[in-house]
C-alpha cells in the first residue's frame, strides 16, 4: 500500500497530501524501521472534508436502499479479493501474524455484507389512530454527517463497524483512522470508491487527533461521533459532544474477567484463554485480562496456561514459525513492563515471560508473560493491560468471584466457563459487561453488538442494534382532511 500508490487524505472523492507541509512518520513495530508517512491535515483540510461530506450526506440520503445495498456488498467483495495483499500492509503496520490479519480483513468485509443486508431492512412503526381519520407512523432518517475515529489495534475492522453501518443508514462519514496504522483504513476507502459511493459520502483525514477531533465536533455540520479508543480519550470527546448535543457511540477500554470454576474442563479453558489472551500480543479491548480461577482448579490452570505462553514465538509477521508479533509502539513497550514490575514487587510470581526477548535487540517485543497469585490491588487489575500479560489469581466462593470481577469501572466483556448450566446462567447474568461468553471467547462478529456499559462506553457496533446509532427516529401524525 505505502509503495505501490500515495493515499494521504482522501476528499470529496479525491486524493491528495493536504494544504499543508506536515507529515508522520509510519513505523514497522518489529523493526522499528519507517514504512511510510501521512499528511498532518491543516484547518484547512478539514474544512474541506466538512464541506464534502455535507454535501455528500445530501447526495447519498437520496440513493435508495437496493442500490445503496450493492455498493456496500461490492466494497465487501473488493476487499475479500485483495486479502492476502491487504494482511501483508495490516502485518507491516501493526506486527499481527498473517493470519490474524487474514481473520481480520475477514471480519472486515463481513461488515459490509452485513450491513449491505441491514440498509434494506430499516423498518419504520405504523400505529392505529384513535379515530377514524388519524394514521401515525415512526420513520427512520440518517442522522446526518458523521465524525468517527479508529484505533489502531483493530486497523481495518474498526473502521468498518463505522463506515459499514453509517453508510447502509444513509450518512456521510469523515474517518480519522489511527496514525500508526493508516494505509488499511486508506484500502478501505478505495474499495468505497471503487464500489461507487457518491464523492463526499466518504472522506479520510490523518494527522494530529485532539487538534482534528476538536474541530470536526465543533462543526455544526457534524451530528454523530463515533469513537474506538480509551476511556479518557472517551470522555474527552463526550465533553466535546455535550457543548453540541451530538449523538455519540463510545467503543472504549476494557478489562475483561474470566471467571474458571472448578467443575469446568480446566485444561481446555486454560489453552483458549491462553490463545485469545495472547491474540495481537493482547492489545484487544475485549481481551480476556484478568483470570480469576477457584482454587481446586488454579493450579492446573496456571500450568497449563503458562506452558501455552512458553511455546509461543515472537517475532516479525514474515519469519517462520512466529505466533505473536511485538506491540504497537514504545509506549505499549514500556508499559508492560511497569505492569510487571508492579505486580511482582506487590508478590506476584512470574510464571512464564517476564521481559523482553533476548534475541531481540529492535522492535517492540516482550515475552507472552503470565503472573500467578496477582493481587487485586496490582495495576494490572486496576488498569486496562493492553499487554501480552496474564495475571491470573484464586478464589474462593461464587459471590467473591463476581464481586471482584465488577469491581472495576470497566463493563465490555466479561467470561466464564463451567459445567453447570446454574453457575453460568447465574454468573453471565451477574457480570455488569456488556458481552459475556460462557465456555467461549470468540464472542465478536457482524451479526452481533458488539459494546459494553459503565465506563467502557455506549451504544452497539455490529448486528441489528448497530445500525440504530445512526438513524433519528421521526414520528408522523397525520389527519385526514
Amino acid at each position: 500500500m505505502y509503495h505501490d500508490r500515495e493515499f494521504g487524505l482522501y476528499i470529496g472523492g479525491e486524493w491528495s497530501w493536504g494544504s499543508g507541509n506536515g507529515r508522520k512518520d509510519v513505523l514497522d513495530p518489529a523493526t522499528e524501521e519507517v514504512i511510510g508517512q501521512i499528511p498532518d491535515a491543516t484547518p484547512e483540510d478539514i474544512d474541506r472534508a466538512l464541506k464534502a461530506a455535507a454535501e455528500g450526506f445530501s447526495e447519498w440520503r437520496r440513493v435508495q436502499p437496493w442500490e445503496r445495498s450493492a455498493k456496500l456488498r461490492k466494497v465487501a467483495d473488493l476487499l475479500r479479493s485483495r486479502i492476502e495483499t491487504l494482511a501483508v500492509t495490516m502485518s507491516t503496520e501493526t506486527g499481527k501474524p498473517l493470519a490474524e490479519s487474514i481473520g481480520e480483513w475477514n471480519a472486515c468485509a463481513d461488515q459490509f455484507e452485513w450491513y449491505a443486508e441491514e440498509t434494506k431492512r430499516i423498518y419504520g412503526q405504523v400505529y392505529d389512530g384513535r379515530d377514524a381519520v388519524t394514521r401515525m407512523a415512526v420513520i427512520y432518517q440518517p442522522v446526518g454527517v458523521v465524525a468517527a475515529f479508529s484505533a489502531w489495534n483493530f486497523p481495518a475492522l474498526l473502521p468498518a463497524r463505522k463506515l459499514a453501518a453509517a453508510l447502509a443508514a444513509g450518512c456521510a462519514v469523515i474517518l480519522k483512522p489511527a496514525s500508526e496504522a493508516p494505509a488499511c483504513a486508506a484500502a478501505i476507502i478505495a474499495a468505497c470508491h471503487e464500489a461507487g459511493i457518491c464523492p463526499g459520502a466518504v472522506n479520510m483525514v490523518t494527522g494530529n487527533s485532539a487538534r482534528i477531533a476538536e474541530q470536526l465536533i465543533r462543526s455544526p455540520i457534524v451530528r454523530k461521533v463515533s469513537l474506538t479508543g480509551s476511556t479518557p480519550v472517551g470522555k474527552q470527546i463526550l465533553r466535546l459532544c455535550a457543548d453540541g448535543v451530538k449523538k455519540a457511540s463510545m467503543e472504549l477500554g476494557g478489562h475483561a474477567p474470566v471467571l474458571v470454576f472448578e467443575d469446568a474442563d480446566v485444561a481446555a479453558a486454560a489453552e483458549a484463554c491462553a490463545a485469545a489472551k495472547f491474540r495481537n500480543c493482547g492489545q484487544v479491548c475485549a481481551s480476556p485480562s484478568r483470570f480469576f480461577v477457584q482454587e481446586a482448579a488454579y493450579d492446573r490452570f496456571a500450568t497449563r496456561f503458562a506452558e501455552v505462553a512458553r511455546s509461543l514465538k515472537p517475532g516479525r509477521f514474515d519469519e517462520p514459525g512466529v505466533n505473536i508479533g511485538p506491540l504497537a509502539n514504545s509506549r505499549g513497550l514500556e508499559h508492560t513492563k511497569k505492569l510487571v514490575q508492579d505486580a511482582v514487587a506487590r508478590g506476584a510470581e512470574v510464571l512464564a515471560g517476564g521481559k523482553p526477548p533476548a534475541d531481540r535487540n529492535r522492535g517492540y517485543f516482550f515475552e507472552p508473560t503470565v503472573l500467578g497469585h496477582v493481587g487485586d490491588d496490582a495495576l494490572i487489575m486496576q488498569e486496562e493491560p493492553f499487554a501480552p500479560v496474564a495475571p491470573i489469581t484464586p478464589f474462593k466462593t461464587f459471590d467473591e468471584a463476581i464481586a471482584r470481577a465488577n469491581a472495576t469501572p470497566f463493563g465490555l466483556t466479561g467470561y466464564l466457563f463451567s459445567r453447570s448450566q446454574r453457575t453460568a446462567t447465574l454468573a453471565a447474568e451477574a457480570l455488569e459487561v456488556g458481552m459475556v461468553g460462557v465456555n467461549e471467547l470468540a464472542i465478536a462478529s457482524a451479526e452481533m453488538p458488539f459494546g459494553g456499559i459503565k465506563e467502557s462506553g455506549m451504544g452497539r457496533e455490529g448486528g441489528s442494534l448497530g445500525i440504530k446509532d445512526y438513524l433519528e427516529p421521526k414520528f408522523i401524525k397525520t389527519r385526514l382532511v
